[in-house]
């Protein structure tokens, strides 16, 4: 393991994971990147906005490697774990834990290690891109989108455990607000509880079948923010929440329908907050490939023509406390992401 461990510099892996980068504060993290890479990277060139994402290039790029790094809260500092879990230095490493692991700061380091092996064998023609709010919004990857910037093809980091992504969920975001009329808990027939009005909502969303899509499955929805501040003995006057749905082909715009129709519901307020749709991303062959449910920054990164989905780790560890990523598949990524940039840049007949 040790030996292997040469490919990657994991002492800097540990130095990014133990930044805070959650959503919202990047900052500390994009200013230690762009002095870093510009301090061991001599053959690339370097441009940002400042804010939001940093480019790197190796002459024109015609491949551009993608990532992002922000993470959820909360904040977890890394652990670096032998095999047998005992903790060991970075090098030593066959496991390493904490926020960002695999989603996505080890996308960063397997990403980077291929530009610089890239780069040690005398090639060009490749950049990485390193962008910032993806979690809450994708705002890094909207604001690049808005640059002159234009290559052929995007690699996209995440946990994907080394698969290319064939297909990906779409996502819609609505902020709800229930209201009712506050009253004595004791006399509720007086009155008119935003929490019923919530819960005949939900009812009702559960029983909903959108239908099931030979690609993506089914049509899953989440909802967060839930809030009602009313006292216990008084009916609640007002419920807020967010809800989020990963439609797919069939889903995507019965999902719209079905929300606009809600304006009709007594008591509720939908406001659409965006989102985007499924798509199909490139797949090459010889490479293992499988659809994914979750989103990410390529839908809104227009300036390239084709894009890849594919990384090391898996999403099942993504945004939970025992985030984690193996050292032999950021390894395997290094050599993968190395490859794709090789048949993408000399195409076979």
């Amino acid at each position: 393991m040790a030996e292997a461990n040469k490919i990657l510099d994991l002492d800097f892996f540990r130095e990014i994971l133990s930044v805070d980068s959650t959503s919202g504060n990047e900052q500390p993290l994009l200013d230690l990147l762009r002095g870093k890479l510009v301090e061991t990277s001599p053959a690339m060139t370097q441009s940002t906005d400042g804010k939001h994402w940093l480019l790197l290039q190796y002459g024109t790029p015609k491949v551009v490697f993608c990532t992002h790094i922000d993470t959820v809260p909360p904040y977890i500092p890394p652990t670096f774990l032998r095999e047998d879990g005992t903790p060991c230095e970075p090098q030593e490493a066959a496991v390493v834990r904490g926020r960002g692991a695999c989603d996505a700061k080890g996308q960063l380091l397997a990403m980077l290690t291929a530009c610089r092996r890239l780069a040690a064998e005398g090639a060009s023609g490749f950049g990485l891109l390193l962008l910032t709010g993806e979690e809450t919004g994708s705002w890094g990857a909207k604001a690049f989108a808005k640059t002159g910037f234009r290559a052929p093809y995007l690699i996209i980091g995440e946990p994907t455990e080394n698969k290319m992504v064939s297909a990906s969920k779409g996502t819609k975001s609505y902020r709800l607000t229930f209201r009712g009329e506050a009253f004595h808990s004791g006399y509720p027939q007086y009155g008119r509880s935003a929490v019923d009005a919530f819960v005949d909502f939900h009812n009702a969303l559960k029983e909903t079948d959108f239908g099931t899509d030979p690609i993506l499955g089914e049509t899953t929805w989440n909802i967060g923010e839930l809030r009602s501040d009313n006292p216990q003995n008084i009916l609640s006057p007002e419920l807020t929440c967010r809800l989020y749905f990963r439609t797919t082909f069939v889903s995507d715009q019965a999902v719209q329908d079905w929300m606009r129709d809600c304006h009709s519901r007594a008591g509720l307020s939908v406001e659409a907050l965006g989102g985007d749709s499924p798509a199909e991303y490139l797949t090459l062959p010889g490479f293992e490939s499988a659809p994914a449910a979750f989103g990410s920054d390529a839908p809104h990164l227009t300036n390239f023509t084709r894009k890849i989905i594919c990384g090391p780790g898996s999403i099942r560890f993504a945004h939970r406390d025992d985030e984690h990523v193996l050292v032999r598949d950021l390894e395997t990524a290094v050599e993968k992401d190395m490859e794709l940039v090789r048949k993408l840049q000399h195409p076979e007949p």
